[in-house]
C-alpha cells in the first residue's frame, strides 16, 4: 500500500478491531502454507501474474466475517478502507473479480489450506498466550447448519390423450450431500457441524456431516488430537462405546447421563449432569456467536466438503475476533496499573 494511503487509514481506522488483527498474527506464516497454490508456482510456462495470495487469503477471511457474497466482497474492497489496510488492497491496485475469489477459495479447499491454516492461526494465539496451549476440558458439541439449496420437488404431469398415459418427472435439491433432520416440531435440511472448544470458547477442531448423521457415533472422530485432560459432552454422546473410547484416549469422562426406559437417572447422575452443564455452556455461547455476528444459521455453498471450510474460516474468525478483544482488554489493565 502507498504511504499516503497506509498513515490515512492508520489515523482512520485506529482501534480496529480488524486492524488489531495485523499487529497480532504474523501473516507471513500463512503465506507459507499458501506456496504453489497457483500453476504459475508449479510451472515454468509463464501466464499473468497472479494475485498476492496473502491477500486474497485475507480478503476470504473478511467475507466470511462479514458474510459477504463474491460480488459484496469485490465491492467493499473497492469501497472500504478497513478492508483495503488489513487485506493490503488500495485504490491504485486492481482488485480481482468475483470469479476469481470464487476459484481462489474452492483452490483452498481443494488442497484443505482451510484446515492448515486454522491450525497454523490456533498455534500463534497459543503462543502470545491469548489461548491456552493445553485446555483442561475439550467440550464437544453439534449444531444444525441449514442447506443453501432448499429442498425441491417439481412434478410435472403430462396427460398424452392418445395413448392415456401421465408422464411424472421429479427434480431434487441441487445440493445432493444435504439431509433431512427433525429436532422438536421443526424439519431442518441440511447438515450437522461438530466442534470441540475449550474452556475459554476457542475452536479447535472442526468435522461436518449430514444433517441426519447421529451425534452418538461421532464423539471418537470429534475428540481426535484433542490433548485435554477431560471432556464434556451432552446426553446426545451418551453411550457405553463412547465413555470406553474416552477412556482409551485417557481422557477422563465427562459425558452427561441419560435416562433410559425403565431406569431413571439416580440423584447422583442428576448431580453429575448438573456439575456438567454449568461448564459445557460455553459451546453453546460459541456456537450463538458464529450465529449472531458472523452469521452461519444457513451454509453460502453446496456440498458437505465446502461447507466444512465455511464454517473453518468462520472459526478462524471467531478465534481472531475472541484473541483481539483479550489483547484489547490486557492493554487496558496494563495501562491502568
Amino acid at each position: 500500500m502507498t504511504t499516503f494511503f497506509m498513515l490515512g487509514a492508520q489515523e482512520k481506522l485506529k482501534g480496529n478491531k480488524i486492524i488489531e488483527l495485523n499487529k497480532l498474527i504474523n501473516w507471513s506464516r500463512c503465506m507459507n502454507h499458501l506456496k504453489k497454490i497457483h500453476k504459475q508456482d508449479e510451472s515454468l510456462m509463464g501466464g499473468q501474474v497472479a494475485y498476492d495470495r496473502l491477500k486474497m487469503f485475507k480478503a476470504i477471511l473478511l467475507q466470511q466475517w462479514h458474510s459477504l457474497s463474491d460480488m459484496e466482497l469485490v465491492e467493499a474492497l473497492k469501497e472500504r478502507i478497513s478492508f483495503m489496510a488489513f487485506t493490503g488492497f488500495d485504490l491504485a491496485d486492481e482488485i480481482p473479480d468475483a470469479s476469481t475469489f470464487c476459484r481462489f477459495r474452492n483452490k483452498l479447499i481443494e488442497r484443505n489450506l482451510d484446515e492448515r491454516l486454522f491450525r497454523e492461526i490456533n498455534s500463534q494465539i497459543e503462543k502470545i498466550g491469548l489461548k491456552l496451549e493445553k485446555a483442561q476440558c475439550a467440550i464437544v458439541d453439534a449444531t444444525i447448519v441449514e442447506s443453501c439449496n432448499r429442498p425441491r420437488r417439481t412434478t410435472l404431469i403430462e396427460n398424452d390423450r392418445e395413448e392415456e398415459e401421465i408422464k411424472i418427472e421429479q427434480s431434487e435439491s441441487k445440493d445432493s450431500d444435504a439431509r433431512w433432520l427433525k429436532k422438536g416440531n421443526r424439519f431442518f435440511f441440511g447438515y450437522k457441524s461438530f466442534a470441540t472448544v475449550d474452556e475459554d470458547g476457542f475452536y479447535e477442531k472442526i468435522h461436518t456431516t449430514p444433517a441426519n448423521v447421529s451425534e452418538v457415533n461421532q464423539f471418537e472422530e470429534t475428540i481426535r488430537g484433542s490433548k485435554a485432560k477431560r471432556v464434556l459432552a451432552d446426553k446426545g454422546y451418551a453411550s457405553q462405546k463412547n465413555r470406553e473410547i474416552a477412556k482409551k484416549n485417557e481422557i477422563k469422562d465427562g459425558i452427561m447421563h441419560k435416562a433410559q426406559k425403565n431406569k431413571p437417572l439416580t440423584s447422583r447422575e442428576k448431580l453429575i449432569n448438573k456439575l456438567i452443564s454449568k461448564k459445557r455452556y460455553v459451546v453453546e455461547r460459541t456456537f450463538g456467536t458464529l450465529k449472531r455476528q458472523f452469521r452461519f444459521s444457513r451454509a453460502s455453498y453446496a456440498g458437505v466438503r465446502k461447507v466444512q471450510a465455511q464454517i473453518t474460516f468462520k472459526a478462524i474468525c471467531a478465534n481472531l475476533l475472541k484473541a483481539v478483544n483479550r489483547a484489547i482488554e490486557w492493554k487496558y489493565e496494563y495501562s491502568c496499573a
